[in-house]
C-alpha cells in the first residue's frame, strides 16, 4: 500500500521517517490545498499494496482539526444525537461517525434520511435559510457562492476540496465542489451511510431550504465526490443501487447492518 503522511504547507518534508511502521524513503509529495487552516501536503511512500476496487483501505488521511472544526463537528454530532435519542461518549469526528453508525443500525433507509433532515433543520436556523432563499434566488452567482461556501466552511465534514467548472444552460460556471477523498465515507466505509445519511438528505435539505437543486455524485471506488449546484439528481440515480464494500463496511462489521443502501437486517 501507499502510506500517507500529512504535513503543513511550508513544512520541511524529511527524506525518511521513523514515525511509520517501517522506515520508508519518500517517493513523492503533493500539495492538496493552500491558503487555509486545512492546507496540507500528502507525502506518499511505496510499500505493499492492499487494495479493493481501486481503494487502498489502510491509507487513511490524518486530519488536524482546528478549534472551529472541533466546534462544528461537536455541534452536528450533538444535533444528530438529540434528534435520534442515540447517545455516545466518544469525542471529535469519531463521535459523529459513531452516532451515524448507530442510526444506520436502528432505522431503515427512509427513516435515516428523515432524521438527518431534522438534524440539519435544527442545526441551521430556519429564519436565516428563508432570508437567504428570498434575497438570493437561484442564479449563477448563488451557485458559485454555494460552491465557495462549501469548500471554506465544510472541510471539517468532508475533507479538503476544490471548485471546478461545469456547464449550466450552455454557460461555464464554477459551481462544482470536487472532494478527492470524502472524510465521512473514508471514516465509515459504508455506501449505505453515505447515501442515506449524507447524499440523499443533503440534496433534499438544500433544495427545500434554499430552492436550489444539487446533485451529489460519489465515486465509491475512489471515495471521491462531486457536489454539483444547480443540477437536479436523476430519477434513476445509479449511485442509489450501489452495493456496499464487501468486507470493509463499518456498519455491517460493527452492528450487523445489511450492506445495501435501502434495507437492513440482522445477521
Amino acid at each position: 500500500m501507499n502510506t500517507s503522511l500529512l504535513l503543513q504547507v511550508g513544512q520541511t518534508i524529511p527524506q525518511q521517517t521513523k514515525s511509520l511502521r517501517h522506515e520508508l524513503k519518500l517517493s513523492d509529495a503533493t500539495v492538496i490545498r493552500k491558503g487555509s487552516h486545512f492546507s496540507m501536503v500528502v507525502a506518499s511512500f511505496p510499500g505493499p499494496k492492499d487494495t479493493f476496487g481501486g481503494v487502498t483501505w489502510k491509507e487513511k488521511v490524518v486530519y488536524r482539526d482546528s478549534w472551529f472544526d472541533h466546534l462544528a463537528i461537536r455541534y452536528l454530532s450533538q444535533s444528530l444525537q438529540h434528534t435520534t435519542g442515540l447517545r455516545n461518549e466518544k469525542l471529535g469526528y469519531e463521535s459523529l461517525t459513531e452516532v451515524a453508525t448507530m442510526v444506520s443500525r436502528s432505522f431503515d433507509a427512509e427513516r435515516q434520511r428523515e432524521l438527518v433532515i431534522k438534524s440539519l433543520e435544527k442545526a441551521f436556523p430556519g429564519f436565516l435559510l428563508k432570508m437567504i432563499k428570498k434575497l438570493f434566488p437561484t442564479s449563477k452567482f448563488m451557485r458559485e457562492l454555494s460552491a465557495i461556501f462549501t469548500i471554506v466552511f465544510f472541510s471539517w465534514l468532508v475533507g479538503p476540496s476544490e471548485v471546478r467548472e461545469s456547464e449550466i444552460e450552455g454557460r461555464r460556471e464554477k459551481n462544482v465542489v470536487y472532494i478527492p477523498k470524502c472524510r465521512f465515507l473514508e471514516s465509515t466505509q459504508c455506501v449505505g451511510m453515505c447515501t442515506n445519511m449524507c447524499k440523499v438528505p443533503c440534496q433534499k435539505f438544500i433544495h427545500d431550504s434554499l430552492g436550489m437543486p444539487v446533485y451529489m455524485l460519489p465515486n465509491f471506488e475512489e471515495m471521491s465526490c462531486e457536489i454539483i449546484f444547480g443540477t437536479k439528481p436523476p430519477s434513476d440515480d445509479p449511485t442509489l443501487n450501489q452495493p456496499c464494500y464487501t468486507s470493509q463496511c463499518t456498519a455491517r462489521k460493527w452492528h450487523g447492518v445489511d450492506r445495501s443502501t435501502s434495507t437492513r437486517k440482522e445477521i
